[in-house]
């Protein structure tokens, strides 16, 4: 990795915005800087295991919704979807992000908001009991939550470009994020076990609204990011760069692969369902059980430098939804408690490889100046994706095969091994991991990055 004094050697000069970049870094040293930036990535990526919907309160909440109100699995999905709407529409985030800065900021502010506001949503949660109210308080923590998510991600895109450090900070986030989510899994399922519905959805809410303070912490201290004003050459670049993310032929390519790659009709609820109802498991182990789907994402990021960040995107790609397939198929075998570990840490472990491997490829496309909004974008096809996969499952489940969970495995297996034939449309070549495609030079018929 060259040195900020070696870039700043080149015969070109830097422009303005890559100047005061540099500056920063020179001052911190570029391997401070990178860690600075992992510690921050770490810190944001923990609150985000605890405090999405999906993190500790979601047993708690989907316990509450069955238990209380009677819901099925269908409706706690419909209910728990209504959260993907902040998701789905990142890029209006991203978008303001990049055109405005606020007090200053273009990151930073925006961060310390959302964050804010999350402690407030969810503090609130902690006085509810009316479903239609506690969505309110929870769609207000959803909200702060994508919004912290997309300012993260374009902080992400634009170090890493300049660093070269997509897939490293990518892994740095997903391994953070599950080793919160392992903690969330275990005490989500004991407050289900050993509280009455309502109270343990209430602790969790009150333990998740203490955690972004952390981000705040971080966003603060740890962020390199130069203070700019609103100015029109400032907006006239944003434009441009938000002009050429429409322009690039890959970038949609992208978006079409990563929304297929995602939408293969999922069965989180219905197996949630299907374990408590047909299996029996208790509360408390369905909790483990989602801490044992963590290790599995923990252990493939701590090894993924060592045997999968010197393989090429598109081998990457190949071998994750080789993964995905299997470990899919293998639910098939869920008999008892011990299988049923065995393939929530396989499926964590798959899962954590498909997300390096399409997030890296997502980050490293991203046209400079409109980073926030490009990388919103993609990342709202894959919310956009997951959340019309997990509903379509929970169809299938419910209307078209009676609560039987074995064909939706069947046809989630299936859907997921059509994702090989969408690679070649990628054109990757020998693309590395993390390798900006601004600086990927010239394509050529053969072992190249996308036109």
């Amino acid at each position: 990795m060259d040195s900020p004094e070696a870039r700043s050697k080149g015969a070109a000069p830097a422009p303005a915005g890559e100047s005061a970049y540099w500056q920063i870094a020179a001052g911190l040293g570029e391997r401070q800087l990178v860690s600075h930036l992992l510690w921050f990535f770490g810190l944001v990526y923990i609150v985000e295991g605890l405090g999405q919907i999906g993190g500790l309160i979601a047993q708690p909440l989907t316990y509450y919704l069955k238990e209380v109100h009677g819901w099925t699995a269908l409706q706690v999905t419909a209910f728990v979807t209504v959260f993907n709407i902040p998701w789905v529409i990142k890029p209006v985030y991203g978008l303001i992000s990049d055109f405005l800065p606020l007090f200053g900021y273009r990151r930073k502010s925006y961060l310390l908001i959302a964050n804010a506001a999350a402690v407030g949503g969810y503090f609130w949660a902690t006085q509810i009991n009316v479903p239609d109210v506690l969505l309110l308080a929870l769609m207000l923590t959803a909200y702060a939550m994508a919004i912290s998510s997309t300012l993260c991600g374009a902080v992400l895109v634009e170090n890493g470009q300049r660093l070269h450090a997509s897939g490293t900070f990518v892994n740095q986030q997903w391994l953070w994020f599950n080793a919160a989510a392992m903690a969330a899994a275990i005490i989500g399922g004991q407050l289900v076990q050993r509280l009455p519905p309502a109270s343990a959805l209430h602790v969790a809410a009150g333990i998740v609204g203490v955690a972004p303070f952390a981000v705040i912490f971080g966003t603060w201290w740890l962020i390199p990011e130069q203070k700019t004003s609103i100015n029109v050459q400032g907006m006239r670049d944003t434009l441009n760069g938000l002009l050429a993310s429409f322009k690039r032929r890959e970038l949609w390519v992208i978006a079409l692969f990563i929304f297929l790659y995602y939408f293969s009709p999922g069965f989180a609820t219905p197996l949630y369902y299907h374990m408590t109802d047909t299996l029996k498991f208790s509360q408390a182990y369905i909790g483990i059980l989602g801490s044992i789907a963590s290790a599995g994402w923990v252990v493939g990021a701590l090894l993924y430098r060592r045997f999968f960040g010197g393989l090429s995107l598109k081998t990457l790609l190949n071998v994750s939804i080789a993964f995905g397939t299997v470990t899919t198929a293998a639910y098939l075998l869920l008999s008892t408690e011990t299988s049923a570990a065995i393939l929530n840490f396989a499926g964590g472990f798959s899962a954590m490889l498909a997300t390096v491997a399409t997030l890296t490829l997502a980050a490293d496309y991203c046209p400079q100046r409109a980073e926030g909004f490009a990388f919103a974008v993609l990342m709202s096809i894959i919310n956009l994706a997951t959340a019309s996969a997990d509903n379509v499952g929970s169809f299938l489940y419910t209307h078209v095969f009676h609560n039987n969970l074995t064909p939706l495995v069947i046809v989630s297996a299936a859907a997921t091994a059509f994702a090989f034939v969408l690679v070649p449309l990628l054109r990757l070549g020998d693309k590395r991991q993390g390798e900006p495609a601004q600086s990927a030079g010239p394509m050529e018929p053969k072992g190249s990055p996308l036109r």
